[in-house]
């Protein structure tokens, strides 16, 4: 049922959105038209000031674009988007940015630092959820006109305290500092709204793309621009469709009917290879798998018993058979490609030596510790193997298992004695993740403090862990700050309530004759204007 639903969906959505007929797209594709096939059911606006989930940012991402960039080939390397330099003053506060010269918006209108200024102002008086990726830096719907300026082709920007350059350029990447045509977007405002109603199914960028059609669940078009400041797109149309089951995208992808598809399983991974006509492209993404223990148990709260459970998780089995493709062991927060990641895995399946620890931790064996599981098959699988792996260590796992939102709220409510999360960088810093794994400024329940996981786990880091984390968001130099960040996931890693397991693998199907797609790694999206065929 569900392939036949897929392919009815592709067939239905080439009539509403691309004015052919369904036989004339469920076969090769055109030459000069990109179609991909994905999962974008979790776009809740395209607005690029409001976009914080992962479909939404991919399509701004080729709409749009910000004044610092990063180099889809390079990933983490800041490269000039709309500003064609940047500096900070001696007092570390104020950042001045100098527009390019000759760059047009969608509508025709010339990017202006009117715009620049204007749009970044609009994220902080908006205050959807991604605005905090900017008022980190004291930006206040009340003094944000004045923190942020514009003269000439110049936009100024102020912090409300010296924090390090590259924390405050690579925020800037972030798809919420897109620049929007100001005029256009203002015109279409609705009451008080600065255009946001109109943005959730219009654009209004620079970008390499303009959205043509866009249809929540069902999918977009993207048409390329003419002269476009990075040169033209190769591909003139982008098709996006939301398929979501993985074994339908596999057999569109063998057919010749999608070229990329964005959802296989490693079943269908596998039941690739050996295909001439299709290859597989490898990347990383930016989630990390852990267990947090709460540390108000005081069993969870033993150092021995920590270190025991950190040998005794079956991390290469795992990743070689139910994680297979989806999942590499990584055994630090920060994802690889971000600053000051390390690529460390000090950790690996070692009973005898698990056992010991347990037997040095004082306790009465065997203990019974509750496991909090949400209800999917791969955080059940995995689960299931460190339950197993534990109990072979005087840990017997009684499995909670229930929804996202249920599981979610035992975590944040600090009541949870071993949950299994996932967690994603919100902008490309190694700030984002320091400061919820290292950072814990109070950790009394009256806090309440769920942004940071160390509180949700009621894990105090201490005031050395903490300053040292506060200190590395205001370092100046980017090689310094990059070891401050190796030695604070070391602590982690090795002495703290998290057990850190795996970072996200991704693994695009694409034909033979397309080049160029880049997904974006850990810190940025996919990119359609590199793409050839």
């Amino acid at each position: 049922m569900q392939l036949k639903q897929g392919f009815a969906r592709a067939a239905a959505l080439a009539v509403l959105m691309m004015g052919t007929s369904p036989m004339a797209l469920m076969a090769e594709t055109p030459a000069d038209t990109l179609v991909v096939a994905d999962a974008i059911d979790d776009i809740v606006s395209i607005d690029p000031h409001e976009a914080f989930e992962f479909s939404g940012v991919d399509l701004n991402n080729n709409t749009y674009d910000t004044l610092v960039e990063l180099d889809p080939a390079k990933p983490g390397e800041l490269v000039p988007g709309l500003a064609e330099s940047w500096s900070v003053a001696d007092d570390g506060m104020t950042y001045t940015f100098k527009i390019k010269s000759g760059i047009t918006f969608s509508s025709g209108n010339p990017l202006t630092a009117e715009d620049a200024a204007g749009s970044l102002r609009r994220v902080v008086k908006l205050n959807k959820t991604p605005a905090f990726i900017l008022t980190q830096f004291g930006l206040t719907p009340e003094n944000v006109d004045q923190m942020i300026t514009f003269e000439g082709d110049t936009v100024t920007l102020k912090t409300d305290k010296a924090y390090a350059p590259s924390f405050v350029y690579n925020c800037l990447t972030a798809g919420v500092a897109n620049i929007v045509d100001m005029k256009t977007v203002m015109a279409n405002e609705v009451d008080g709204d600065m255009g946001n109603a109109w943005l959730k199914a219009n654009s209004a960028g620079t970008g390499a793309y303009v959205l043509k059609s866009f249809k929540p669940n069902e999918g977009y078009v993207l048409e390329a621009r003419q002269g476009h400041w990075r040169g033209d797109a190769k591909i003139k149309n982008v098709f996006m469709q939301h398929i979501p089951e993985g074994a339908t995208e596999r057999l569109l992808l063998e057919k010749g009917d999608i070229d990329i598809a964005r959802e296989l399983t490693p079943t269908d991974l596998e039941g690739l290879s050996g295909n001439a006509d299709v290859k597989i492209q490898s990347d990383v993404g930016g989630q990390v798998y852990y267990l947090a223990l709460n540390q108000k148990k005081a069993e969870l709260a033993n150092p021995k018993v920590q270190e025991a459970m950190r040998w005794a998780i079956d991390y290469t089995g795992m990743q070689d058979s139910i994680l297979k493709g989806l999942w590499v062991v990584h055994q630090n927060f920060l994802p690889k490609g971000f600053l000051g990641s390390i690529d460390e895995n000090p950790y690996s399946l070692d009973i005898e030596k698990a056992k010991a620890l347990m037997a040095e931790s004082g306790l009465t064996l065997p203990i019974e510790i509750g496991f909090t599981v949400r209800n999917n098959q791969e955080r059940m699988d995995i689960a299931t193997s460190i339950q197993n792996t534990f109990a072979q260590i005087g840990i017997n796992l009684v499995l909670d298992v229930g929804d996202g939102a249920q599981g979610l709220a035992t975590y944040r409510g600090r009541l949870h004695d071993i949950t299994l999360q996932t967690w994603g960088p919100d902008y490309p810093d190694p700030h984002t993740n320091a400061s919820t794994f290292a950072l814990n400024p109070d950790n009394s329940d009256e806090a309440n403090a769920t942004g940071y996981l160390a509180w949700r786990t009621a894990w105090d880091p201490g005031a050395e862990l903490n300053a040292e984390t506060e200190a590395a968001v205001v370092e100046k130099d980017s090689a310094k700050r990059a070891e401050m960040y190796g030695d604070i996931q070391r602590k982690v890693r090795d002495n703290s309530a998290f057990v850190l397991m795996f970072q996200q693998a991704r693994q695009d199907g694409m034909r033979a004759n397309v080049s160029g797609f880049y997904a974006g790694g850990a810190t940025d999206s996919a990119s359609y204007w590199t793409v050839t065929k």
